[in-house]
């Protein structure tokens, strides 16, 4: 007979590829996990895992029962909103997966609030990216996942609705005032995650060249450090720069168009009571 708990192992087993990485997640030490995964094996009558190397995959049979775990977990976790939504807002919860600024500015004056407002409700935080916080979404792992988009970016898939919460400015940051992109044609350049590299790559060849990326960071605060060192230069958002400003940094504002932050939720509204009343709050929270 299936048991969650196996569920539950083989999905964050097959999400991470990893079985440190799930009993790390799980809080499961990781004889553990293996032995949940041979449990599973044992009730299915199917080989669901093998060793490839130093690691682990899944079999065809172990990829399909993920995937089922997969849909009967977010089954759960949807019953679990439902039933706080006949609650109220005397209790529940609300899980957010959200990008390092954005925790780091917006999140917490908006997680003060929703503390004062509704005391009774739980808030959960994870520092996610937005390709991966989307998929935590997809998968009910969270309810809210916070994420950005830039001129160009495609569009979110069916299913997951947004709603804007700010206009994030990009700015050049480099060792000395007043600089223009211009300027540093044959200067070596700070990259981010995909999509902030993917901005610096477009806004440099709107300015006529092809910037040298010499550093690939994702940490602002590394970047900045870089910058502030005099070895590379770097263009950041404006919540970054609220975050954590290193000393010997100046920023110069771009021309470009900003990229936008978006909190985005999935299935059909109504949402549960928790999750608006966060979304709420974050719509009217001001960074400053």
């Amino acid at each position: 007979m299936l048991n969650l708990t196996h569920l539950r192992v083989l999905e964050s087993v097959a999400r991470h590829g990893s079985v440190t990485r799930a009993a790390k997640e799980l809080h499961y030490s990781q004889p553990s996990v293996s032995h949940h995964l041979g449990r599973l094996e044992t009730a299915t009558g199917a080989k669901l895992v093998q060793r490839v190397g130093r690691g682990i995959r899944l079999t065809p049979e172990g990829e399909l029962l993920a995937l089922r775990a997969t849909e009967i977990l977010g089954r759960l976790n949807a019953a679990s909103t439902e039933l706080a939504a006949r609650v109220g807002l005397r209790a529940g919860r609300v899980r957010v997966a959200g990008f390092q600024t954005v925790l780091s500015t917006l999140v917490p004056k908006a997680a003060v609030e929703l503390a004062r407002r509704h005391p009774g409700v739980e808030l959960n935080l994870v520092d996610a990216h937005p390709a991966e916080g989307l998929r935590m979404l997809r998968s009910g792992h969270v309810d809210v996942a916070l994420i950005f988009r830039g001129a160009g970016d495609p569009v979110e898939e069916d299913g997951v609705r947004l709603v804007h919460l700010l206009d994030d400015p990009l700015y050049l940051v480099a060792d000395r005032p007043d600089q223009r992109l211009e300027d540093h044609r044959d200067s070596a350049w700070v990259g981010g995650c995909e999509r902030c590299l993917a901005a610096t790559v477009s806004a440099c060849e709107r300015a006529g060249f092809v910037p040298r990326v010499a550093y690939f960071c994702d940490d602002t605060v590394v970047t900045q450090s870089l910058v502030a060192a005099g070895v590379g230069v770097a263009i950041v958002n404006g919540l970054a720069l609220r975050a954590h400003r290193a000393p010997g940094v100046h920023a110069t504002a771009l021309p470009e168009e900003p990229r936008r932050i978006y909190a985005a939720t999935y299935g059909e509204p109504p949402d549960p009571p928790a999750t608006t009343a966060l979304l709420e709050i974050l719509a009217s929270a001001r960074v400053g």
